[in-house]
């Protein structure tokens, strides 16, 4: 089942009115559609109506219109890192095409997603590259998603990776982040 989401209010209502554990949404969009900011948008309207919403935000960091680096927030407390930044011509540690990641950070990330406990709402932006095609980065994201410890969770997974998502977590259903462009339409 694929749905389009455009802003948390209704999720959240949802949650309110849900009795039901571990239902799990995969968000989704293009680059650029709105994912991260959406994420933060849910933590913060979650804070608000009192909800506990634990988890993982990666915001990018841009300097100049350009895209330089990539932040890790931690949903309950605020704390954040640098998590990521643009790939030098070194190949060291844990990397992507684009990026080098701070191993340290990660394991910040990791120890973050192993200390979590039962939650209301789980955020997760995002399962990406190095957790579903390395099996590396914040890999205890994926044990925690599949525990279902959680009234909800979103989980921000890019449409080239949901194949493996759905496959990891069957029970998840695919929304995706509603972009600006009137003629996009549901898949």
């Amino acid at each position: 089942m694929q749905v389009f989401v455009d802003s948390p209010d209704s999720l959240l209502a949802s949650l309110l009115s849900a009795n039901e554990t571990g239902k799990l949404i995969l968000v989704t969009g293009k680059t650029g559609s709105g994912k991260t900011r959406w994420c933060m948008d849910l933590a913060e309207q979650a804070k608000a109506g009192g909800f506990n919403a634990v988890g993982l935000i990666s915001p990018a960091v841009f300097d100049r219109d350009i895209k330089t680096g990539i932040d890790l927030v931690d949903v309950e407390s605020g704390s954040k890192q640098r998590l990521a930044v643009r790939r030098g011509k070194s190949g060291e540690g844990q990397f992507t095409v684009g990026w080098d990641f701070n191993e340290e950070v990660l394991n910040w990330g990791n120890l973050i997603l192993g200390q979590l406990e039962t939650s209301q709402l789980l955020i997760l932006d995002e399962m990406g590259p190095l957790e579903l095609d390395q099996g590396v980065g914040l890999v205890n994201g994926i044990g925690l998603i599949s525990a279902r410890r959680y009234g909800l969770a979103c989980v921000v997974v890019r449409p080239s990776l949901l194949e493996i998502a759905r496959t990891l977590w069957p029970w998840g259903v695919v929304s995706h982040v509603r972009t600006n462009d009137p003629t996009e339409v549901s898949a």
